[in-house]
C-alpha cells in the first residue's frame, strides 16, 4: 500500500521534590533504565525524552551512567531532549519572573548535560492558559504538547488532530502538538497489533499525518502490572519497536523538531484554559464529579457529537476546593516576593540569594498543588518537603532583610490567603504563625525556621468522589466474599490503565472514611458536654456533640503586638435549653530564640449571662511531625517518659505536661498546661487513591486539652497551654557551611 504516517513519542519522566529515594530507585529499575536499554537495542526508533529537574538531579547523583546513556542517544540524533519548568511547576501559578526563571534554568541545565538546547517544553500536567504561549516562546522554546482535550476545546475536529498547530500571545508564537487519546490508551495497554492497525488507518499518500503520544514514562514498567507486560513477560516495548521497524515502508518515528523541519504548522488555533480530561474531572466538587462522568460516558457510548464539548472544571479551582492548597500557593507567592527583593550583591549575599531562589523553585514543584489519581496535597511527605523549601526561602530572605537593617519580624495584619479578610501574620527569627481571626482565631500555619518543619500542616478529612468507588468495592467484596482485588489480578493479561484499576492496600478502608466539620487549624475552642462523656471514638469519627459556636466563628482583634495577639468572641453555649451567651478571649504569646521558639495560648471563658454555664472546654491543637507508618523517630512522651507513636491514639485522665517531637528532624516540643487537663490525641488519617490503589494516609495528629468548666453568672476562668520548642538542627547554618 502507498503512503506514510509518522509517530512522534514524547516520554515524560518526573519524580516529585521530596519523594523517597527508594521509590525513585524502584521506578528507575522498572521503567527508566529498561526504556533506555530498549532505545539502544533499536537505533531506528526516534523519540523525545523529558526528565524533570528533581529526577535529573537524582540521576546525576545516583545513576550517572543513565546521564551518559541519554547523552549518547542525543548525540546520535535518536533522542530529542525536552525542557520545561526545572522543578516541574504548574507555570500558570507562578509570577512571571519565576515562570521565566524555571524555564531558562532547565534550558541551561540540559545544554550543560547533553550539549543541546531544547526546542520543546513539557507542560506540567498539561495545565494550559493562553499566556503560556508568550512565556514559553520568550524562554526560547518553539513547541509544546497539549492534550486532545485542549484541541477539542479549540474546536479542532477528531480527523484534524494529527498535525501541529500554531498559536501566539502578545507577539510571541508557539507550535502546539496534541497528544492523542487513542494512542495514549493503546501505548502500552493494547496489543501491539492493535496499535499498528490504528496507525495504518491514518496513512495518507502525502504522509501529512503525525500521531503525537506524549505521556508518563512511568507507565512503561512502574504502574501496576506494566513491568511484566512491558519487559519481563510480554516484552511489549521491544515487540512494539520491532513492529515499527518492520513496517518502515509506511511507518516512521520522528522527533517533534524533526517533523517541524519538514512540515511547519499552517493551522492557527487559540486554546482556552484546559488540562487533560481526568484533571478537569478531579477538580470538580465531589458531588458534581459523578454527574460529569456519567454525562461523558453516556455521550461516548452513544457516539453523540456533544461529547467533544464536555470538559469538566478549571484547574485553578483546586485552590478553592482545598484550603491547604490555597495556603500553600499563597505562601509560595509571599516567599517569591521576598526572595525577589533580596540584594544581588557579591559574596555571601549572592550565595544566600541563590540558595533562597533554589528553595523557592523547589517549593513550586507541582505535585502538592492539586489532587487526583497521582500526586496531590494528600501525600504528606511531599507536602512537608514542599513547605520546608518555602520556609527556607522565606527565612533566608527575612534574614537578609534583617542584616540589611530592615524589619521583617513582628506581627501585622495581612490578607495572607487573599480572601479579602486580613489574618494576623507573626514572624520572628525562630517561627512564623498565621492566626485566622475570621475562622475561629485558629492557627492555620506554624512554621519552625531552623528545622524548616511546617508543624501545623495537617490536612482536613474531606469527601472525595472516588470514595464512592471504594465503598462500592468494599461492599461487593463483602457480599461476594471474593476478598480484596490484588495487584496480581489487575496485572493479568494486558494491564489496565490506572484510571480503571480498583485495588486496596488493606481491607476495610471504607470504614475509615470520616469527614471533619472544620479546617484543621490549631488553638480551636470546642465546648463539649459537661459530663466528659465525649469519647475518643467520637472525636476520631467527628460524631461528637458541639455545644458552642467558637470553632469557626469570627473573633474581633483586641491586641496586636510583636509578641502578643489577643482576640475575643461573644458567642453562645447550649445549656439545658436555648443558647446562653458566653465570651471567649484568646491570647497568643510568642517568644524564645531561633532554636528555641515559644508559643503560648491562654483561653479565657466568661459567662455574661444570667444562668450557670457548664461544659467541657477542649482546645484543639494539630501537629505534623511525619509520624505516619509508626515512624520510630516521631513520638508522644508522657510525664512518666513513656513514648508512643504519633499514629496511635492516646488518652490521659489528667496531666500537666506532654512532649512530642521527631528525633530525625531534631525537633522536640514541651507542652505544659495550667491547670492540669485531660489530654486526648489521635492520628488524622485520610483514605486516598493513588496509582497503587486505595490507601490509608497519615496527615498529622490532633491533640485536645480538656477541662471541666462550671461558670456562674459573671464568673470567668482561664486555661493556658504553653509550647516550648527545642531544635538541634539549624539547616540554614548547615547548608551555608
Amino acid at each position: 500500500m502507498g503512503g506514510r504516517v509518522s509517530l512522534a513519542l514524547v516520554i515524560h519522566n518526573h519524580q516529585p521534590v521530596g519523594n523517597f529515594g527508594w521509590v525513585i530507585e524502584e521506578v528507575y529499575e522498572r521503567a527508566y533504565s529498561p526504556l533506555l536499554g530498549a532505545l539502544e537495542r533499536h537505533p531506528g526508533i526516534r523519540l523525545a525524552l523529558h526528565y524533570s529537574g528533581p529526577l535529573l538531579q537524582w540521576l546525576a547523583a545516583n545513576r550517572p551512567e543513565a546521564i551518559a546513556q541519554i547523552r549518547g542517544l542525543v548525540e546520535r540524533d535518536q533522542v530529542e531532549i525536552v525542557g520545561g519548568g526545572y522543578y516541574e511547576p504548574i507555570l500558570v501559578t507562578l509570577p512571571d519572573r519565576d515562570r521565566h526563571g524555571q524555564l531558562v534554568r532547565m534550558v541551561d541545565k540540559l545544554e550543560r548535560l547533553f550539549g543541546r538546547r531544547p526546542a520543546g517544553a513539557w507542560l506540567a500536567e498539561r495545565v494550559w492558559e493562553p499566556s503560556l504561549a508568550y512565556d514559553l516562546a520568550a524562554a526560547g522554546y518553539r513547541w509544546t504538547v497539549l492534550d486532545d482535550n485542549h484541541l477539542r476545546a479549540a474546536s479542532i475536529r477528531e480527523d484534524e488532530m494529527w498535525t501541529a498547530f500554531t498559536t501566539d500571545d502578545r507577539g510571541r508564537r508557539l507550535t502546539v502538538f496534541g497528544t492523542e487519546q487513542g494512542l495514549r490508551y493503546r501505548i502500552p495497554f493494547k496489543p501491539v497489533e492493535d496499535l499498528i492497525s490504528y496507525l495504518r488507518a491514518r496513512v495518507t499518500p502525502d504522509g501529512r499525518f503525525v500521531g503525537m503520544m506524549g505521556d508518563d514514562g512511568e507507565k512503561f514498567g512502574s504502574w501496576p502490572g506494566t513491568f511484566e507486560y512491558c519487559w519481563s513477560r510480554e516484552h511489549w516495548v521491544d515487540r512494539c519497536f520491532e513492529a515499527i521497524e518492520s513496517n518502515a515502508d509506511w511507518l516512521s518515528t520522528v522527533t517533534p523538531s524533526e517533523w517541524l523541519e519538514r512540515r511547519p504548522p499552517t493551522t492557527r488555533v487559540y486554546f482556552p484554559t484546559a488540562s487533560y480530561l481526568e484533571m478537569t474531572e478531579w477538580v470538580l466538587p465531589p458531588d458534581e464529579t459523578p454527574v460529569f462522568v456519567s454525562l461523558l460516558e453516556r455521550a461516548r457510548e452513544k457516539g453523540l457529537p456533544e461529547a467533544r464539548f464536555l470538559r469538566g472544571g478549571f484547574w485553578r479551582n483546586y485552590a478553592a476546593r482545598y484550603r491547604e492548597v490555597n495556603d500553600l500557593h499563597k505562601q509560595m507567592l509571599r516567599a517569591s516576593e521576598k526572595v525577589d527583593a533580596m540584594p544581588e550583591g557579591p559574596g555571601a549575599q549572592a550565595a544566600a540569594r541563590a540558595r533562597a531562589l533554589d528553595h523557592l523553585y523547589q517549593g513550586q514543584s507541582n505535585d502538592c498543588y492539586w489532587h487526583g489519581l497521582f500526586g496531590g496535597i494528600y501525600i504528606v511527605h511531599m507536602r512537608m518537603a514542599t513547605l520546608s523549601h518555602l520556609i527556607a526561602a522565606e527565612d533566608l530572605a527575612d534574614g537578609a532583610e534583617a542584616a540589611d537593617g530592615g524589619r521583617p519580624y513582628g506581627a501585622r495584619l495581612v490578607d495572607t490567603d487573599l480572601d479579602a479578610i486580613d489574618e494576623v501574620l507573626v514572624t520572628s527569627a525562630g517561627q512564623t504563625a498565621i492566626i485566622d481571626l475570621a475562622e475561629g482565631a485558629g492557627v492555620s500555619s506554624w512554621d519552625l525556621h531552623a528545622s524548616r518543619v511546617a508543624l501545623g500542616s495537617v490536612l482536613r478529612r474531606r469527601p472525595e468522589a472516588y470514595h464512592q468507588r471504594l465503598i462500592a468495592h468494599d461492599r461487593a467484596a463483602e457480599e461476594s466474599a471474593i476478598g480484596e482485588t490484588t495487584l496480581a489480578a489487575a496485572a493479568a493479561d494486558a494491564p489496565k490503565t490506572i484510571h480503571d484499576i480498583v485495588t486496596t492496600k488493606e481491607p476495610g478502608l471504607a470504614a475509615l472514611l470520616h469527614y471533619d466539620r472544620h479546617e484543621r487549624r490549631s488553638g480551636l475552642v470546642h465546648l463539649l458536654p459537661a459530663d466528659g462523656s465525649t469519647t475518643l471514638e467520637q472525636l476520631v469519627a467527628a460524631t461528637y456533640e458541639e455545644l458552642g459556636d467558637f470553632v469557626e466563628g469570627a473573633y474581633e482583634l483586641d491586641t496586636l503586638a510583636s509578641d502578643r495577639v489577643s482576640a475575643r468572641r461573644l458567642g453562645s453555649v447550649l445549656v439545658d435549653g436555648p443558647p446562653s451567651p458566653l465570651a471567649v478571649e484568646k491570647t497568643f504569646r510568642f517568644g524564645g530564640s531561633r532554636l528555641k521558639p515559644a508559643l503560648e495560648l491562654t483561653t479565657k471563658v466568661e459567662n455574661p449571662g444570667d444562668a450557670t454555664a457548664a461544659f467541657e472546654l477542649a482546645v484543639e491543637w494539630n501537629v505534623n511531625l511525619l509520624g505516619g507508618g509508626h515512624n520510630p523517630a516521631a513520638y508522644y512522651e508522657t510525664e512518666d517518659a513513656a513514648r508512643t507513636p504519633h499514629d496511635v491514639a492516646g488518652d490521659l485522665p489528667a496531666a500537666s505536661r506532654l512532649a512530642f517531637g521527631n528525633d530525625y528532624e531534631g525537633v522536640r516540643v514541651e507542652a505544659t498546661v495550667e491547670p492540669a487537663a485531660r489530654l486526648t490525641w489521635y492520628p488524622v488519617e485520610t483514605v486516598s487513591n493513588s496509582e497503587g490503589g486505595f490507601e490509608r494516609a497519615y496527615q498529622g495528629s490532633s491533640l485536645l486539652f480538656r477541662w471541666p468548666v462550671v461558670l456562674a453568672p459573671g464568673e470567668h476562668a482561664t486555661f493556658t497551654v504553653s509550647f516550648a520548642v527545642a531544635q538541634t538542627i539549624d539547616r540554614s547554618v548547615a547548608e551555608a557551611s
